[in-house]
């Protein structure tokens, strides 16, 4: 461990996606200045780094979709395309001076906890350890590709990518395709796909919920009124956020409370008798679990794919993937040059969260203990044994509503327990067993109300499940949750040294 008692850093964040730019920022504007952020990657903005595929865009209206310090006036859409959510994040790491505390091309292979000098010691692939009094962790859960179990996929002779590390010197045009897939990027990127391809195969194996979008371009008039009339941006954020608070917080955790979710599949069902002509494929799209049991879209361009000559859904299980193609479970072959794996990422798989070992007090091991204990963390952000050690998205920490409004939430409740460090002079943070599990207890004690528990949530195939069969969402208003982050006991946590 380490022969000093002074840091390299006060703060050492990682991850340099929106989490690490966000906490980043807040705490420089709280009077935390030495921090620095160490992103693996070659350049900044998380998943608008590496997300480039075909169709990639926001799956919530852009007024919601960024800091409410810094709201910005000119979004192309409703729905900004990923270069312009790329393009914001450097917007913001320039604005708020990040990139001069910023390492990139640094990975952080493990971190473990000096009991005695109260610091984290981080070890860099490739490089000499970094000391911090505190860590943040901002690695997020979208970003390491999930690359499915299939026989077969490495002998495969034409190209494959994942929609998350696409390839743009591929040309597709008059190319035969097959996704796999058909979660939120496929949603995106098959019709893309589809026009540019001269066939294109879907493999599906659950259908997903796909909703209108209340999607258009914004003309220059109207962000000329964002830039200039007074309130506008703040008027077209809070009209947002309700849209987004009614579409998911409210429709997941209070199910049993206020049928938004029910309304939703309505508009759901009729939508697709809309957009899918042939009745054999529009049954194949239609889902058999409750909207919201897994991850729902909005497009108004996917379901009508599925009427082009050159599409065609194949539901049936895919047995292997040959040198030339798709072997399907009923023994039918597809013909492929290139292969598009749009499975997703690990999200609650081991060394995703976080993606490096993290050893606590006495050596505890912090994925060995959330095994043993289930996925938790007081509020989302810290768990018992592990002092010093902040998460910006840990269990029962997000509750499905704007990603944003997490990471200033989280990073609000993380600051408020280092100014009280700073208070008493502390050097050891660390939340109290009881705290975490009276918190814990409170998220269980609404499960009776959530979607994700109803019967038909079983077939969905939904990442949101852990592999102890639980959903670390918080069960909360966004409103609560703020309130929460600037007003629990601080006595939750125990401060010493």
């Amino acid at each position: 461990m380490s022969t000093t008692t002074t840091p390299d850093h006060e703060v050492v964040i990682v991850g340099g996606g929106f989490s690490g730019i966000g906490a980043a920022i807040l705490l420089s504007r709280a009077g935390f200045d030495d921090y620095l952020l160490l992103e693996a990657g070659d350049g900044l903005g998380g998943a608008w780094h590496w997300n480039t595929y075909p169709g990639v865009a926001v799956d919530i209206p852009s007024f919601s979709y960024q800091f409410s310090f810094e709201q910005v006036a000119g979004w192309s859409r409703v729905y900004a395309p990923g270069r312009e959510l790329k393009a914001y994040a450097e917007h913001c790491v320039d604005r708020y001076d990040v990139r001069r505390r910023t390492r990139l091309r640094t990975t952080v292979t493990a971190a473990s906890f000096d009991d005695e000098a109260h610091l984290w010691r981080l070890e860099i692939e490739g490089g000499a350890p970094i000391t911090a009094r505190y860590v943040i962790g901002a690695t997020g859960v979208l970003t390491q590709p999930k690359l499915p179990d299939i026989d077969g996929i490495a002998d495969f002779a034409g190209t494959v990518m994942h929609t998350a590390r696409w390839d743009h010197s591929v040309d597709l045009t008059d190319r035969r395709v097959a996704v796999i897939g058909t979660g939120a990027s496929a949603v995106q990127a098959i019709p893309h796909l589809a026009a540019a391809a001269r066939h294109l195969t879907v493999f599906q194996r659950t259908p997903i919920w796909c909703l209108p979008k209340p999607d258009a371009p914004l003309p220059t008039p109207a962000r000329m009124a964002l830039r200039m009339v007074p309130g506008a941006r703040r008027m077209s954020r809070l009209a947002s956020q309700s849209f987004v608070e009614a579409t998911f917080p409210v429709a997941a955790h209070f199910a049993g409370l206020v049928p938004v979710a029910a309304v939703g599949e309505r508009i759901g069902h009729a939508y697709l008798r809309r957009a899918v002509r042939d009745p054999g494929t529009r049954a194949k799209l239609t889902p058999a679990y409750a909207l919201g049991c897994k991850r729902p879209s909005f497009s108004n361009a996917y379901l009508p794919t599925f009427n082009r000559a050159n599409v065609t859904l194949e539901t049936a299980g895919i047995a292997s993937v040959t040198t030339t193609g798709v072997r399907t479970v009923d023994g039918g072959e597809h013909a492929a040059d290139v292969l598009v794996l749009a499975t997703g990422f690990k999200v609650f798989e081991k060394g995703n969260m976080p993606p490096f070992a993290v050893r606590g007090a006495d050596g505890l091991d912090l994925e060995k203990w959330w095994e043993e204990n289930h996925f938790q963390a007081y509020q989302g952000v810290s768990v018992p044994g592990f002092p010093n050690f902040f998460t910006i998205l840990g269990p029962y920490g997000y509750n499905g509503s704007s990603y944003f409004n997490l990471i200033e939430t989280q990073s609000a409740h993380i600051v408020r327990a280092l100014r009280r460090a700073r208070q008493v002079g502390a050097t050891r943070v660390e939340v109290t067993p009881e705290a975490n599990a009276a918190y814990l207890a409170s998220a269980l004690g609404r499960r009776r109300h959530q979607v994700f528990f109803q019967e038909s949530c079983g077939l969905a195939n939904s990442y949101y499940f852990d592999a102890h069969g639980d959903v670390p969402f918080r069960p909360a208003t966004t409103l609560e949750t703020m309130w929460a982050a600037r007003r629990y006991p601080l006595d939750a946590y125990a401060f010493t040294g």
